[in-house]
């Protein structure tokens, strides 16, 4: 283990947590994370300089939180671990087929792949489990002497006397709903560092507070999400095809920006998920019968009939891209990744370019940290790096698919967003110059009663299910009598406000049952089921009042992914 800190002064919290000290601490181990890591350590060996790192998870294993499709694009990890190939990697399934649906809810419109821009093929990727690639990423970083401690959350922001980022707290464990320490309370551990890498993904709370507290969105676009709802079959191997990538518009959503996806995977398995972007209007649209309903359309059933669902599992995405690309530093760290939220979103593609943030934010960090730098300073040569890379360029040709959907409506805004990426794909971008900008996703649900109610089908069981049975497959666990991980700034607002004027739409946008309004005959109140939660963070985007507040709970809780 890393020695204790050398200056015991500098600790700014309470004198009896213990601490130890890294060159540079890494919050959330996903692709991003795991890949400054190991890059941090590749250049220690290189240049034969010590340097300490430490990643910290606040899932109970590397993986156990992370969700996606995936497709993977192994554009960054190629620049990472070049040999890649020859190391065993999850990296097994390459994409045979790609297609594109449009739907309707009797029929499906093949979109010939001609028609698409050279950007949106999948020629050369790979589809897998990203969890399982971020636990192969694990191994690789543990063998070039990265620590990694998963099962901790970082729930703290540690400051030195200069208001610059000295590391991180955990929290503490062994505390009841009450704030009272029990007989297993364990205090959190300060992990202190020269610089601190923040990739918590989508709406990382810390990396939340990090952007309010350093004003890092000033001049720049609000950060708008999708949530993506997944589910993990095995299907019967006939209707199997392997490396087939099928990505979906249309039906069951109207007037809503969003789609499908049917990516056949290794092992007779096919993982096949919905994902709506969370500026939708209507308050009766529930994401999670979105995705139940899309499996039951005539070209998608077929598929899953005779299968079996062993998985399921919910996250927010980024969809903010280019525009909502807050400032990427602040004096002594850095956000990469989805926490700066580099997701594609035509693409549908997030994973290869958080690696890129990654591996340049590491360069960066390694640079100032040979030549003597103590954190106290901005890391300016990862920006500056940034807006010179293939990903800055890849963003910036896509930067207006995505909220031209919302702007000019469905019909006009896939036709706008064609006819950009086109422009883009064949060097004529110049000809679109300007920027669309957003709405932000909690202020645009109507009233109640202004929308039309939507009456979902009950689920059959076999191709579609309920919430709690859902839940039930993500393995979700949180530790009992612990405090309460949503918080409620005003508790009287959800009855008397969402309730009242928009009939409780928690209780749909949220995938896991987490929110229950419950009548007790003599008066009605929110019920907060909080070891439902799978991390999705919706709520905290989605609540029109912004009312909710997530919060990472103890180390180890939530969802644990086993092939997600």
């Amino acid at each position: 283990m890393p020695q204790e800190p050398k200056d015991q002064s500098e600790k700014n919290s309470d004198e009896e947590s213990d601490s130890i000290e890294f060159d540079v601490v890494i919050v959330g181990a996903g692709p991003a994370g795991l890949s400054a890591a190991i890059r941090l350590r590749q250049l220690s060996s290189i240049y034969n300089f010590d340097l300490s790192v430490c990643v910290v998870e606040k899932g109970s294993e590397v993986g156990a939180h992370t969700l996606s499709g995936a497709v993977f694009d192994p554009k960054a990890l190629d620049e990472l671990i070049p040999d890649w190939r020859n190391k065993n990697s999850p990296l097994k399934q390459q994409v045979t087929d790609s297609q594109h649906w449009v739907l309707t809810k009797k029929n499906k419109w093949l979109i010939p792949n001609f028609c698409l821009p050279t950007m949106m093929k999948n020629d050369g990727f790979y589809t897998l489990s990203l969890g399982n690639f971020c636990r192969w990423l694990a191994e690789e970083a543990e063998q070039l002497g990265v620590e990694i401690f998963p099962g901790f959350a970082a729930t703290k922001l540690l400051y030195n006397k200069d208001g610059s980022i000295r590391g991180v707290a955990t929290g503490d464990t062994g505390v009841d709903a009450n704030g009272n320490q029990t007989t297993s309370f364990v205090s959190g551990i300060e992990l202190l560092a020269k610089y601190t890498f923040f990739a918590e993904g989508a709406r990382g709370s810390l990396s939340e507070e990090i952007i309010s507290r350093f004003d890092l969105r000033a001049g720049i676009e609000h950060q708008t999400y999708g949530i993506g709802i997944k589910e993990l079959w095995e299907v019967e191997p006939e209707k199997h095809v392997p490396g087939l990538v099928v990505h979906t518009q249309g039906w069951p959503l109207k007037n809503t920006v969003g789609g499908g996806f049917i990516y056949h995977q290794e092992k007779t398995q096919v993982a096949i998920g919905f994902i709506v972007a969370l500026d939708y209007e209507n308050p009766y649209l529930s994401p999670f019968e979105e995705m139940q309903q899309f499996k039951t359309h005539p070209a998608i059933q077929p598929i899953l009939e005779g299968g079996r669902r062993i998985a399921y599992g919910a996250r927010a995405i980024n969809e903010g891209g280019f525009q909502s690309i807050p400032k990427l530093v602040f004096p002594g760290g850095a956000l990469i990744g989805c926490s700066a939220g580099f997701v594609n979103v035509p693409r549908t593609k997030g994973s290869h370019n958080a690696m890129k943030s990654a591996i340049m934010a590491a360069d960066a960090a390694f640079k100032a940290i040979k030549n003597g730098g103590q954190g106290c300073d901005e890391l300016i040569e990862y920006p500056e790096v940034f807006q010179e890379s293939w990903l800055y360029e890849e963003l910036h040709k896509v930067r207006n698919a995505r909220p031209a959907l919302s702007k000019f409506g469905i019909l006009l805004g896939t036709m706008y967003s064609g006819i950009d990426l086109w422009l883009n794909s064949i060097g004529l971008g110049f000809l679109f110059p300007w920027t669309l900008g957003h709405q932000k996703d909690h202020e645009s649900l109507n009233k109640a009663i202004d929308a039309n109610r939507i009456e979902y089908p009950k689920p059959d069981g076999k191709i579609t299910f309920d919430k709690l049975s859902s839940v039930y497959l993500s393995n979700t666990n949180h530790a009992e009598n612990q405090p309460c991980h949503l918080e409620i700034q005003k508790p009287d607002h959800p009855v008397n406000h969402n309730l009242a004027l928009y009939d409780g739409p928690e209780v749909r946008f949220c995938p896991a049952g987490v929110f229950e309004f419950i009548n007790n005959g003599n008066n009605t109140y929110l019920q907060i089921n909080a070891q439902n939660c799978v991390h999705c963070k919706t709520c905290d985007i989605k609540d029109k009042a912004q009312n909710i507040t997530w919060k990472a709970p103890e180390g180890g809780g939530g969802p644990n992914y086993p092939n997600m």
